[in-house]
Parts: structure tokens; sequence; C-alpha cells
């Protein structure tokens, strides 16, 4: 039996309504009406009112069939026209119910650039919301450490041991590389501009000053953000994903006192220790460099002795400590606020180690203007 081509005809239905007919064999190899044929029936309605789709002169069918009865039905919820669609008595009936089951996504506003007012004002909102809940949670934790000095706290002293030892001596080896090899690059720098003046053995006050003062603290803080904050992260995020947390606070502990607080104190405990070392083991790398221009070790010594001043050192010791607490927070809340997933634990990780680098750039830049004003 010869196939009969697919055909459609808008008319009026016997009580006068617009009515598309759909007739033929709408397989594959059949030449299926245009779109643009559809969009002419719909032009003329007039006025626009509902329309129906009447099936029940289709022989046989695949694929082709339904798409175009969806195209017809969202071409006419386009134009704002009601589609009535008459059942067929077949699975076609439930082909197209499943497939109108859901309505379809409606596109999205295209949003405004990012230097429009609505933009501006949300991105501020943001970060208005993020500077509260930082604010929150720093209050949060710092009750947490006052009250673990208290009897009934719910934080564990093995635990304060425990990561006094991962971010202190498991620290050191990262930390005597980065900081032989901070001493030796400013060592150098330094060493390029004075052997112009003559005056190579003012080496060792470069490297002095910059270590106790900046580059000990710093180097040491960032060092330890992508260490010590990140797995600060991971591992509450962790616990948050598998509903530790809710668990803690079932039980009647609290999660500042049982996570955050032994975190905040290992850290803030170390740091300064590691910082110490850390210049140490700059002016070494200092005086490597030195030695190679020709400079004695008496002679380097003899001069570095002369920066060596309590001001210097007190400086660095206090940024050690700020940046100590700033990361800390920095990763406990990333990780206290993290998704219930392995991608949530992902993200809080990188959101604790970038947060905490720019806490310690802006600290970092604020204790140095605050130190100049009080002429330390």
């Amino acid at each position: 039996m010869d196939a009969t081509a697919p055909d459609c005809a808008l008319r009026p239905d016997a009580s006068g309504q617009p009515t598309l007919y759909l007739s033929g064999d709408w397989t594959e190899g059949q030449p299926t009406p245009a779109p643009s044929r559809l969009q002419d029936m719909l032009a003329r309605i007039e006025p626009p009112g509902p329309v129906a789709l009447d099936l029940s002169g289709i022989g046989d069918w695949d694929s082709q069939l339904p798409a175009f009865c969806l195209r017809w039905m969202n071409l006419c919820r386009s134009r704002g026209i009601d589609c009535e669609r008459r059942r067929h008595g077949s699975s076609l009936d439930d082909l197209l119910d499943l497939a109108t089951a859901t309505p379809p996504r409606e596109a999205r506003p295209r949003s405004a650039g990012w230097l429009s007012a609505a933009a501006i004002r949300r991105n501020l909102h943001e970060i208005g919301e993020q500077v509260q809940e930082s604010l929150a949670f720093v209050g949060d934790a710092t009750v947490a450490c006052a009250t673990c000095m208290m009897p009934g706290s719910s934080m564990r002293w093995s635990d304060l041991k425990l990561y006094c030892a991962q971010a202190g001596p498991g620290a050191l080896p990262i930390i005597t590389l980065t900081s032989i090899l901070v001493g030796m690059i400013l060592a150098y720098l330094g060493a390029v501009q004075l052997k112009e003046f003559g005056a190579e053995v003012y080496v060792a006050d470069l490297v002095g000053i910059g270590m106790l003062r900046e580059m000990g603290a710093l180097m040491t803080a960032v060092v330890m953000a992508g260490r010590t904050g990140a797995a600060y992260a991971a591992q509450i995020g962790t616990m948050q994903s598998n509903d530790e947390i809710d668990a803690l606070t079932t039980l009647g502990l609290s999660p500042m006192e049982f996570l955050v607080a032994p975190r905040l104190l290992a850290l803030a405990l170390m740091m300064p220790l590691l910082t110490i070392y850390a210049n140490v083991l700059g002016m070494l790398g200092g005086a490597i460099v030195a030695g190679g221009m020709g400079i004695s070790p008496l002679a380097y010594l003899s001069e570095l002795v002369t920066v060596l001043a309590p001001g210097h050192f007190m400086v660095g010791l206090s940024k050690s400590l700020l940046f100590a607490v700033l990361i800390a927070i920095a990763g406990c809340r990333a990780g206290m606020s993290a998704g219930r997933s392995s991608a949530g634990v992902g993200d809080a990780t990188t959101e604790a180690v970038v947060t905490a680098v720019v806490y310690l750039i802006v600290a970092d830049a604020g204790m140095n203007i605050l130190f100049q004003q009080v002429g330390v």
C-alpha cells in the first residue's frame, strides 16, 4: 500500500473553532509541511483565539509527527494562543502527554553588564553579607576559644596537641625550602643594586630587615594558607558532607569549641615559632649569596647584628600571630559553610586558600601603615 503524503489544513470545525487537521502518513522519507506554513496559518486567525489540533486523519507515523505537533503547540504558545489537543486514541497521546508534562523553560532575561547599577548593587550586597557572616564567625570563634579555658569545655586537649604537630613540625620541610630561597632572592636583588655603589656588605641589612619585618612572616603565612588552611577546610567540609557536625550538635557538643577552637589555637601557637625559624633560614640564604659576592661570613654577620633590633623582631611576630588567626578563620569558616557533597568540599578548599591569601595581603598592608604611623 502506497504511503499518503502528510498534510495539514487549518479550517473551522462544526462549532466554528479554528482547527488544524493533520492527515496522511507521517513517516521517514515523507515531506512534512514547512514551518513557515504554520506561521502563515496562525497569522490568518483573527482575532487570535483558542485553536484545536485534530489527529483523527493520521495514518502511519513515527517521530516526525510528535515533533511537528510540538512545533505547532510551541508556536501557538509564543503567540499567546491556547491550543487544545484532541485525543487520537493511541500511543501518540501518551507520547505527547509525556513531552508536554513539563512546561518549557522560559528564556531568562539577559543580565545587565557588570558595570550596571543593578550589578554593582548586587555585588555590594553580597560583599556586605559575606563581611557580616565573617564577623559573626570571628565572634563565635573568639567566644569558643575563651570558653575552652573553662571547665566543661567541648574542646579536647589531645586534639590541640595533634593539630600543633601537624601545623608545626609537619610544615618544617616546606618552610625550610621557601625561607632559604626567599633569603637568597632578597640578597641577590639587593646585591645587584648595591654593587653599583660598592656597598655590597649592606646586603645583610636588606636581608635582615626584610626577613624580620616582612618576608619571614608573610611567606610562612602564604605557605600555611595553602597547606594548613586548605586542610582545615577539607577536614571540616568532609565532616559537613557526612552530617558529622549535625551529629555533634545533636550530642550537645559545640562545633566551634570541638572543631574550630583547637585548630585556631594550634596555628596561633605554631606560626610565631615557624616565623622565627623562617627568619633564621632566610638570613642563612642571604649569607650564601653574600659569600658568592666575596663578602666574608664574619663581615656579613657583623653587619647583620647591627639591624637585629627588637622592634623589627616584634613586628614580624605580631604579623605572624594575626596571620595565623586569619588563616584559621578562613579555613574553618569555609569548611563549616561547605556544601554537602564532594564538589562542595572542593569549592570550600579553594575558597579557604583564596580568602586566606586576600586576608593576608590586606592585613599586611594595614599593619605596615599602622607601624609606619606609630614609628615602629
